[in-house]
């Protein structure tokens, strides 16, 4: 399998906005291994990754993306924003937001660490929206080696506001309320990310390794979402409101002709 040919293709749906039917029978990635391969090669054209997301960390997203488990897909610098500048409304293949629970890690948590030593790792927590997308036209039946060559459908990525305390917070029980257009959409809570988003940042740092990947100090982690997810569009406003935690943001500004 040409594992860098198959990252072309998808990088350059990525930026023109093009998509695939699926990658070629003589580049498609065959399992979870060479999908994840596929994404290293990926990243080596997108350029610096900020971190790391978690796809299908509901049994809603297991279902409608028909994986058994949760995905990881990296993040890049390239279309990380932070809460207040407008987003381009150019993740329109999906077009949704989801709102989610993110970690900033400070150190490494090792190889094969304990739920502690990864939370002991961790700097920040943080609110979150993000904007996940799909290089391919139908997603939904890619299968889950193409979604990890796919960077597990990663797309744009907000950051909110820290949250102080987070070790100590029930985050399961942390209601979370997604607003669109000034009209409520959906209802959920931390629970609906793998139990506790907390729990979602272990099982990263445990499966990573298995792919020859790591979580590094500095590493963005974005654990799934806590509600399902709102569709956005262009000149569109999403607000995800985590109770007494706060709340995160978006404006989303017309649409561009280049996907960069």
């Amino acid at each position: 399998m040409n594992r860098a040919r198959a990252a072309e293709l998808i990088w350059d749906a990525w930026l023109t906005g093009k998509r695939l039917d699926g990658l070629p029978e003589d580049v498609r990635p065959g399992d979870l291994a060479d999908g994840m391969a596929v994404q290293a090669a990926l990243a080596g054209l997108a350029g610096p990754v900020s971190g790391w997301k978690i796809a299908a960390t509901t049994v809603y997203a297991r279902q409608y993306l028909d994986v058994p488990g949760p995905l990881p897909g990296a993040m890049f610098e390239r279309f990380h924003h932070v809460e207040g500048a407008p987003v381009p409304a150019d993740t329109m293949t999906m077009g949704v937001a989801e709102p989610e629970f993110a970690f900033r890690l400070k150190a490494d948590p090792g190889l094969s660490p304990s739920l502690s030593a990864v939370l002991d790792a961790v700097d920040t927590m943080f609110l979150a929206i993000e904007l996940p997308d799909s290089r391919y036209t139908d997603h939904r039946h890619a299968g889950g080696p193409q979604l990890l060559a796919d960077a597990a459908c990663a797309g744009r990525f907000v950051e909110g506001r820290p949250v102080p305390g987070w070790r100590d917070l029930d985050l399961p029980r942390q209601a979370v309320v997604l607003h669109a257009d000034g009209e409520e959409f959906s209802r959920g809570s931390g629970s609906l990310v793998l139990g506790d988003p907390r729990l979602a940042l272990h099982w990263l740092a445990m499966e990573l390794p298995r792919h020859g990947r790591a979580l590094r100090p500095g590493d963005i982690v974005t654990t799934g979402t806590a509600t399902p997810p709102c569709p956005i569009h262009a000149g569109g406003h999403v607000v995800a409101d985590f109770g007494e935690l706060g709340s995160v943001e978006v404006r989303f500004s017309a649409p561009r002709t280049s996907f960069r």
